[in-house]
């Protein structure tokens, strides 16, 4: 016992050097991401010929944290940039509060260079989930977004934005935000393209299918989980398109999250179609489950479990043809019977058809008979059966 006693008292002669109390040492402590948006290319959308950029402008999110926390911190992300991106006058509120600088390693004027993130210093934000922050920032050079479209607001020059600005469905620079909490709950990743991503859904209104699971798991179990969004539009399985393609973001999109549990993850119509001329086909369904395999082996290595996603009818769209039906059939089956998956999500029977099984049911899609809409992805919330999470879960808090 005189060991343990002179072991403690080193302990807190050592906190009391570094300039933190002792209980602030011993304080159990874990950080989980509260909500994620993927790192992509600069889109170069173009506005009566003038490509879409932040130029002198500041930009707001209002972002749903899906999980509690007792402090918070955020990732501004230049990855995928390639040009230096300049961030000034950063601010952090959550509704009662006053705004909080939030500053990087103290600065709170910082260049990002390319290929680079940083991590903001925590901000002491006490929230509940599903609580709401709202990030602004001040972007005074040209920059073009690189983390994936999100709805936001924006102002000219640096200056307050109002919640009443139109939203907006742009590429921004905030690419995590990390909750600190005393327990971890189960971190689940969707992972997908635009239908994950939520692409069209309505704006702002958390209407995506991952903000819906989240909502039907906190319901079940408070505190027990939460679900971050790695959808990104366009993403493709096996090769690039609008962003790098999933194999060779896993590392950076999902890997790198700390605590991550499960992933669920619908993903593939974008590569078995035609890219608009029907001379060029799509991949072959094998090179697409090739695929699907060394990516489930790479999570599993990392005792990450895995829920297949069966693709989602897109009969009557604009590059359907034969030959993509027919790989998404043959997809379809592997994922349902090959057991590679941890469990199965079937997403193909919760949005067809019954009358006409390649098409998406009309109440369900949004008019381009391929992406789901509001309807759609509260079907695909729950086509998602929870007993597929409950070995893994954390112990529940209670009703906030």
């Amino acid at each position: 016992m005189r060991g343990r006693g002179r072991l403690a008292a080193a302990v807190a002669a050592v906190a009391v050097l570094l300039g933190a109390p002792a209980e602030a040492q011993t304080s159990a402590s874990t950080w989980v991401p509260a909500w994620t948006a993927s790192a992509a290319p600069a889109r170069f959308d173009l506005v009566d010929g003038v490509p879409l950029v932040h130029r002198d402008q500041t930009i707001r999110q209002d972002i749903r944290l899906g999980v509690s926390a007792r402090s918070l911190r955020l990732r501004l992300s230049n990855e995928l940039g390639v040009t230096p991106l300049r961030v000034r006058a950063m601010t952090a509120a959550i509704a009662g509060e006053t705004p909080a600088a939030v500053t990087f390693s103290g600065e709170a004027d910082v260049v990002v260079a390319p290929g680079v993130t940083l991590l903001s210093d925590p901000i002491p934000f006490a929230v509940p989930a599903f609580d709401r922050m709202t990030i602004t920032m001040h972007v005074p050079d040209e920059a073009s977004g690189v983390v994936r479209r999100t709805a936001m607001r924006l102002t000219a020059g640096d200056a307050a934005v109002s919640e009443t600005t139109p939203l907006d469905y742009r590429q921004g620079f905030v690419s995590a935000v990390y909750a600190e909490r005393e327990t971890a709950p189960a971190v689940i990743v969707a992972l997908g393209d635009s239908i994950t991503e939520g692409a069209t859904t309505t704006r702002g209104a958390d209407a995506d299918w991952p903000s819906l699971l989240a909502d039907r798991l906190h319901a079940a179990c408070p505190g027990g989980f939460v679900v971050v969004n790695a959808g990104i539009s366009g993403n493709q399985v096996v090769r690039d398109g609008r962003s790098p393609n999933v194999r060779s973001r896993l590392d950076r999109d999902v890997l790198s999250l700390p605590g991550v549990t499960h992933v669920v993850w619908i993903e593939g119509i974008n590569d078995i179609r035609h890219d608009g001329n029907p001379m060029n086909p799509g991949r072959d369904p094998e090179e697409v489950i090739a695929a699907y395999r060394q990516v489930v082996a790479r999570l599993h290595l990392h005792g990450i479990k895995v829920f297949g996603g069966t693709l989602t009818p897109f009969g009557g769209s604009e590059r359907f043809d034969a030959r993509s039906e027919n790989s998404r059939q043959v997809i379809n089956a592997f994922i349902r019977t090959s057991g590679v998956f941890d469990g199965v999500v079937d997403f193909d029977a919760a949005l067809r058809d019954p009358g006409r099984p390649v098409d998406i049911v009309v109440s369900a899609q949004t008019g381009d008979r391929l992406h789901p809409n509001d309807e759609g992805h509260g079907r695909m919330a729950q086509a998602i059966d929870l007993g597929l999470f409950e070995p893994e879960s954390r112990s529940c808090e209670g009703p906030d």
